[in-house]
């Protein structure tokens, strides 16, 4: 995990279904003391424990945005403190609430704590599965984001172009590769190096390097081109691409279409 949704609203409806959760949890299953009690205590203090989880996990979703937009990353570490700190705010204030005048709740803090931490256990994969759904409503801005950081990862992404000789080799990093021409039993590879076109011919064959790299465009049947390199049409039957012109046969121009 190395993305946090920071929106407030989707972390609201997190806290409302964990709200209701507790709410249900602790009006039927009655984890605590009270069997004594009236119907009426465990309603008000069902209802208390939901309030107070909503408002613990809301000031939780404020905390890790603020944490989020200063370092612009999230990990497991980070998710784990979260999820503690909501335990021990709600721990802490419904131990408050428990033993207040209104509710009167019998048992010491080492007895409620114990009780407490039994329904955690409980209830903690609920609030995990609500903050995992919260992904996959990122804002449009986020998502943006994510892209953007796989395709500079992509487009730092080292590869090898080798030939039939063992000296045949040529390592480069993705996004400086050009394009690749067919050159008789050789292929010429184009190349920026210190914002230079440079080129460099191995024994292969055009087909061999389509297989091997595909995210490669043929646009013509002696030229493979790296998309991140086309710049415009020249003419209606080439186009350029950084710092060389390429020709475009008429089978191969649906290829450039997304371009």
């Amino acid at each position: 995990m190395n993305k946090l949704n920071p929106s407030i609203k989707h972390h609201t409806y997190v806290a409302i279904f964990i709200s209701l959760w507790i709410f249900i949890f602790t009006y039927y299953i009655r984890p605590f003391d009270g069997g004594s009690y009236s119907l009426y205590w465990w309603e008000f203090l069902s209802f208390g424990y939901a309030i107070i989880a909503f408002l613990c996990y809301f000031i939780v979703a404020m905390i890790q945005d603020s944490i989020y937009r200063l370092i612009e990353r999230w990990n497991i570490a980070l998710e784990l403190l979260i999820i503690c700190v909501f335990h021990f705010l709600n721990l802490v204030l419904t131990f408050l609430y428990y033993k207040s005048p209104f509710l009167r709740g019998i048992w010491t803090f080492d007895e409620y704590t114990s009780g407490i931490l039994k329904s955690a256990i409980i209830f903690t994969p609920i609030i995990i599965f609500g903050r995992i759904l919260t992904l996959k409503y990122l804002p449009k801005e986020e998502k943006n984001d994510i892209q953007k950081d796989h395709k500079t990862n992509s487009d730092n992404e080292t590869i090898t172009v080798r030939g039939e000789y063992k000296l045949d080799i040529l390592k480069l990093k993705k996004a400086e590769l050009v394009c690749i021409s067919k050159s008789q039993n050789y292929v010429e590879v184009f190349f920026i190096e210190k914002e230079n076109l440079n080129s460099k011919l191995i024994r292969s064959s055009l087909k061999k390097i389509q297989n091997e790299f595909d995210f490669l465009i043929q646009v013509h049947r002696s030229h493979l081109i790296n998309p991140m390199h086309f710049r415009s049409w020249k003419t209606n039957n080439s186009i350029l691409l950084t710092q060389i012109e390429i020709p475009v046969s008429k089978n191969y121009k649906v290829n450039l279409d997304s371009l």
